[in-house]
Order: C-alpha cells, then sequence, then structure tokens
C-alpha cells in the first residue's frame, strides 16, 4: 500500500502517532491507522517543498546571480521530481491492489517486515464485531475518502509538477542562453589574443625599424621647439643647447650631401637650416653688440660681464665665426676698442690718485760724500714734505716686498691718504693692479677666442687692448725715479718688478714681459746711474782731503778730533747703505749690475779712509782707526744674507785683519 511507499522515504526511527482507543466491532487492524495515513509521518509536506523550492529559483533567476549555483540547484531539484512517482499510478495501485499485495507494496516500496512498536490495545468498531464492520459500508466510505484524499493532493502535486517543471525549463534556457554566451566571449577572448600577439609582433617589428631608421629620420628633420626657441626665444644655456643641436642637424646634412644620395627630405631640409642659422647668426650679432656697449657704462665692472655675459655664451661666438668669419672680426675689433678705452680710463683715474700720495723726494745732492742735512734739491719744484726719513737705511722699507698680499691701494683710500711714502708705495700698487687685469684679461681672452683665433692671434689681441696702458705704465715709473736720488728705492721697484714677473709666470701669462722688460731698462739704468753719483761724490772727497797729517780735515771740527781712532761718521751711512743694498740683493744673480756698483763704491770708501787715516801721525792710533771702520762694516754686515753679502763681509774682515796686525 501507500503507507508501505511511503515508510521507505520515513525516517526509520519515527514512531507511528498514538490513537485513542475505540470501540469496534471490527478485528483489530492496528498498522491500518487513517489518520497516520492521512499525516504521512516521517515525511515532509511535498507541496510545500516544492513550492518553496521554485520560490528559491525563480527568486535567483530575477536576481541573476551566480549561474553555476543556480544550475547546480535546478540539477538536484529536477533529480528529487523524478524520484517522485507519478500520483495516477499511485493511485491506481491503491484502489486495485489487495490487503497482501498492499502489504507487500509497489515495485521499489519497502514491505513491514517487523511488528509495530506500539499497537493499539483497544479499536472501536461501534459495537459490531470485526467481520460486521468489514462487512458494512464502513469499508468502502473509508477507501472512498481515501480516494478522494489521494485524487486531491495528487492534483495538487501534479500542479507544483508542471510549474516546477516550467520554472525548470526557464532556469535550463537561461544556462543554455548563458553557456551560448559563454562560448561567444571564449571566442571573443581567442579573437583578442591573436590579435593581441599579432600586434606585440608588429610591435615589435617596428621597433626594430624605428632602432634603424630613427637616427636617419632625426638627422633630416626639426623639431618645431628647436626653430622656436632660436627665432624667438631668450638667450640663455636652453637658448645654446639648441644652438648646439640646429649645428648637429646641419652637420649631419652636409654628411649626407656628400655621400652622393639625393634624398628628397634633405632638398627641403636645407633652405630651412639656412634661414634659422641666418636667424641665430643675427641674434648672436645683437647678443654681442649688447654687451660690449655695458662695458661703456660708467662705474661698470668689466670682470663681472666678462665672467656672466662672454665666458657663459662662448659658444655663441665660436658659432658666429664658423659661419660668419667676417662679422667675428668686426666683433672681436669692436671689443678691443671698447677695452683699450677701458684699461686706459680706469687707470689714468688710479695714476692721478697715486699722484696724490705724499712722497719723500731725495734730491740729487743726497749722496755718500755730501754731508750736508739740507733736503732740498736743485730739482724740487716744491717744498718737499719735513718728515724725517734717512735716504741711505732701508729700515722697514722692505716689509711691502715680503707682503703675501696682492691687493693693491683703492684709488678713494690714495686720495685720503696723509702720510708719507717713498716711491716703492705708489710704484708696487699701480703695478700690482696692471699686472693683476692684464693676467685676467689674457686668461679671458683665451677662454673666449681659443676656438676661432690662434695663439699669435690672441696676443696681438693682448697687445693692441694694454698697449697704451702699458705705455702709461711706463711715463708714471719715470715719473716717479726721475726726479729722486733714492738708490735704495729704485733697487726696491726693481724687485718688485720681479716679483711681478714671477707672478705672470705662476699664471701663465707671457704677454706681459715686454712690459716687465721695459719697466727693468727703466729702473736698473737709474739705479746704476745713482750708484755711479755715490762713486763720484766719495772720489771727490777723498780728493778734498790733505795729504799731510797736519792739515787736518775739513770734515773734523777740531784737531782734536782728527786725531780720534774712533769709526768716522761715513762709515756709518756708508755700511747702512751697502746693508740695504745687500739685503735686497740676497737672491741677486751673476747677471745683476748690483755687484759691479758695489764693487765701485767699496773701492771710493776704502780710498777715502785710507787717505784719512794718512791724516793721523801716530802709526797706532792710524791702525786702531782703520781697525774700528773695517770692525763696524763687518758687525753691519753681519745681518746680511747671500752670496754678495758674503763675498762683502769677507772682503772687510780681511781689511780688519791686515789693520789689526
Amino acid at each position: 500500500m501507500w503507507i508501505d511507499r511511503l515508510s521507505a522515504h520515513s525516517t526509520p526511527s519515527a514512531t507511528p502517532p498514538t490513537r485513542t482507543p475505540s470501540y469496534s466491532p471490527a478485528p483489530r487492524r492496528p498498522y491500518l491507522d487513517p489518520r497516520a495515513q492521512h499525516e504521512r509521518p516521517g515525511l515532509p509536506s511535498r507541496s510545500s517543498s516544492l513550492r518553496s523550492l521554485a520560490s528559491g529559483v525563480e527568486s535567483r533567476t530575477a536576481s541573476s546571480t551566480n549561474l553555476p549555483t543556480q544550475g547546480r540547484l535546478g540539477s538536484s531539484l529536477r533529480n528529487q521530481v523524478e524520484n517522485v512517482a507519478d500520483p495516477l499510478q499511485v493511485l491506481h495501485t491503491i484502489l486495485d491492489s489487495s490487503p497482501r499485495r498492499g502489504r507487500t507494496g509497489r515495485k521499489g516500496s519497502t514491505s513491514l517486515k517487523e511488528k509495530p512498536a506500539n499497537l493499539v490495545d483497544d479499536i472501536d468498531f461501534d459495537g459490531s464485531s470485526l467481520q460486521a464492520f468489514a462487512g458494512d459500508g464502513s469499508r468502502e466510505q473509508l477507501k472512498s475518502a481515501r480516494v478522494d484524499s489521494y485524487v486531491a493532493q495528487s492534483s495538487e502535486e501534479s500542479d507544483e509538477s508542471q510549474a516546477c517543471d516550467e520554472v525548470l525549463k526557464s532556469v535550463e534556457v537561461y544556462l543554455a542562453n548563458f553557456q551560448a554566451d559563454l562560448g561567444a566571449v571564449s571566442a571573443e577572448i581567442e579573437t583578442l589574443q591573436t590579435r593581441s600577439t599579432t600586434m606585440n609582433t608588429k610591435l615589435e617589428n617596428r621597433k626594430v625599424v624605428e632602432k634603424l631608421l630613427g637616427p636617419s629620420v632625426e638627422d633630416v628633420s626639426l623639431p618645431p621647439e628647436l626653430v622656436r626657441k632660436i627665432s624667438e626665444g631668450a638667450i640663455d644655456e636652453g637658448w645654446v643647447k639648441a644652438l648646439q643641436e640646429l649645428e648637429k642637424k646641419s652637420k649631419a646634412v652636409e654628411a649626407k650631401t656628400k655621400d652622393g644620395g639625393k634624398i628628397k627630405a634633405i632638398e627641403d631640409l636645407r633652405p630651412i637650416l639656412t634661414d634659422l642659422t641666418n636667424r641665430a647668426v643675427e641674434r648672436i650679432r645683437d647678443h654681442m653688440v649688447a654687451q660690449i656697449k655695458a662695458l661703456r657704462s660708467p662705474n661698470i665692472n668689466a670682470q663681472i660681464i666678462q665672467q656672466d655675459r662672454f665666458l657663459q655664451y662662448k659658444d655663441l661666438y665660436a658659432f658666429l665665426a664658423r659661419h660668419q668669419p667676417q662679422l667675428s672680426d668686426e666683433i672681436c675689433q669692436a671689443y678691443i676698442n671698447t677695452m683699450r678705452w677701458y684699461y686706459l680710463t680706469n687707470f689714468t683715474r688710479y695714476r692721478e690718485s697715486l699722484q696724490k700720495l705724499k712722497l719723500h723726494i731725495i734730491p740729487p745732492t743726497e749722496v755718500l760724500g755730501h754731508l750736508d742735512d739740507s733736503r732740498n734739491g736743485p730739482l724740487s719744484k716744491a717744498k718737499p714734505p719735513t718728515a724725517m726719513h734717512d735716504p741711505f737705511s732701508l729700515g722697514r722699507r722692505i716689509d711691502p716686498l715680503k707682503s703675501t698680499s696682492h691687493m693693491a691701494l683703492p684709488s678713494h683710500i690714495a686720495e685720503e691718504d696723509k702720510q708719507t711714502h717713498y716711491i716703492e708705495v705708489p710704484f708696487r700698487n699701480f703695478n700690482r693692479a696692471l699686472i693683476d687685469n692684464a693676467a685676467e684679461e689674457y686668461l679671458f681672452l683665451t677662454s673666449f677666442f681659443s676656438s676661432s683665433q690662434s695663439y699669435h692671434a690672441i696676443s696681438r689681441t693682448f697687445n693692441s687692448i694694454f698697449s697704451p696702458t702699458f705705455q702709461l705704465g711706463n711715463d708714471f715709473t719715470k715719473h716717479l725715479i726721475e726726479p729722486s736720488a733714492d738708490a735704495l728705492g729704485v733697487l726696491l721697484c726693481v724687485r718688485l718688478n720681479q716679483h711681478c714677473a714671477f707672478e705672470l709666470q705662476r699664471r701663465k701669462v707671457p704677454t706681459c714681459e715686454g712690459y716687465i722688460n721695459g719697466t727693468n731698462m727703466l729702473l736698473w739704468p737709474r739705479f746704476q746711474k745713482l750708484m755711479d753719483a755715490h762713486s763720484s761724490s766719495l772720489k771727490t772727497l777723498t780728493a778734498s782731503l790733505p795729504g799731510r797729517p797736519a792739515a787736518g780735515s775739513i770734515l773734523t771740527s777740531s784737531p782734536a778730533a782728527a786725531q780720534s781712532t774712533a769709526p768716522h761718521p761715513l762709515t756709518q751711512r756708508f755700511v747702512n747703505f751697502i746693508a740695504g743694498i745687500l739685503t735686497l740683493s740676497s737672491e741677486a744673480g751673476d747677471d745683476e749690475p748690483v755687484s759691479n756698483s758695489l764693487g765701485r763704491l767699496r773701492q771710493e770708501f776704502e780710498a777715502f779712509l785710507n787717505k784719512m787715516s794718512k791724516g793721523i801721525a801716530d802709526k797706532g792710533k792710524r791702525d786702531r782707526f782703520l781697525a774700528n771702520n773695517w770692525s763696524l762694516v763687518g758687525t753691519v754686515l753681519e745681518g746680511c744674507e747671500g752670496r754678495l753679502a758674503e763675498d762683502m763681509r769677507a772682503h772687510f774682515e780681511g781689511l780688519k785683519e791686515a789693520a789689526s796686525d
């Protein structure tokens, strides 16, 4: 029966519900409980489960959630529906089956093999026996009620099954469409993969081609930014880079033209390059002219413009010299004229400032053989300074020569200075300023014009600029040394001039050698002339001495003084003078005239002392007089260094020993 069929789907451990015992005349059949048949214990309601399943499928279909999950749900639902027997077949089985067949159940169902766990002890047959109860119409009524119940249930289950079939069909259609869409997407992906592979291959091929043809294409093309920068851009570092790029393009075009190949792109590009080059030349010319005009501005520092405006853009002049040599020569000549005027004007003004310094003017009468203390010389046109000074002693005048400072005295300080100086002070300041400016200008010329001019051309350019200024320096040196008889000052100027020569050699500036040599040609003859004047004065003084002891001397004020053995006053003046010369000549070479001049001066002094000693009648006093004078000379010369000083000390030491014997 259907109970047996349903029992296979129920839970084995479930027990049928109990029923309240009632009286019945029919035999007891505890396993035919109608209420148990209607309630179907252990099996959930099929209609409710199908309805929930259908609603779940519809909601998932409407919300378009994960389709693979819907596919699995639909397949599970279909399997559950397929496992349920056809309701009509179940109904015919119930109606046509016998009690024995119902007990065994239909094919595939499970028969009742075990006794129920709970048996109804008392069944109510309404006062009839079991046979009577079975024989009356109650059984037919019961069967009819059961048939109606099963028909209604099967009808309901059929409707639910149809609804489920429709839902499953829609799901199946949706999944079929989804599968078709997936197939289309897969085909499109394959197409995209194929196109991507093809594009990658083309890209690699284009990279190879670009690598091979890129340089050639770049050589025959001009970027618009390059043309715009050169034509209209400001002249700065970017403009210089653009100019270099333009020149590189021009060289590439010229090289391709020389190869003999006639390329249409090159023919089209050449006029553009020519026009752009002419535009660059025009802008460079205007820039150079503007900077040269700036050098003529009052109170301008030329070195600032040279460093910031010229050297920073020296490639511009090189470009101009390569493409327009004549124009570059004209600009170079304009620069030469401007800088010649600049240096000559500024050094003329500086010379006027230095001429305002107060100087010790030593007249020509201030020589060793002249004992007059008058400071007025015949060449002095104005009253000289009254400050006390010793023209025959070096003292601290050597300090500028030992100083390591390279700074020159500013013009405004020179104009306000109230101290009195010697001639070496204005000489040093003027020549230090001149050498510094000349060295800087030469270094600038070699850096700026090196790409377009040779070394000799740069030297000629430098001489064209500084020749008037060098002449101004020579005139200033003559102005300092000609009125003065200061031999120590002239020798100091010689040593300062030598220091300038060493500084130029250190800076590697050979173009100032002409000026240095010209200055030496002014100083050395003047120094020899002054030394000859001192020697002549001593010779004249010696000739004026009497040859007899009783005659006295014009240098003494009393006869007692003539017999004194103390060193003569002229000895102190002489030794201070030659000590200063030897100090300034500690590093002198054999080619200098200092040695010959000192030799002549020493001979005249020895002749004077020897003749002076003859005025002393006592031979012992005469020898002591000479020994004291030679000893004073040797003592003062102990602090001098150099080869000349050693020779001079040895000579006088021999004279001292000879007088002491």
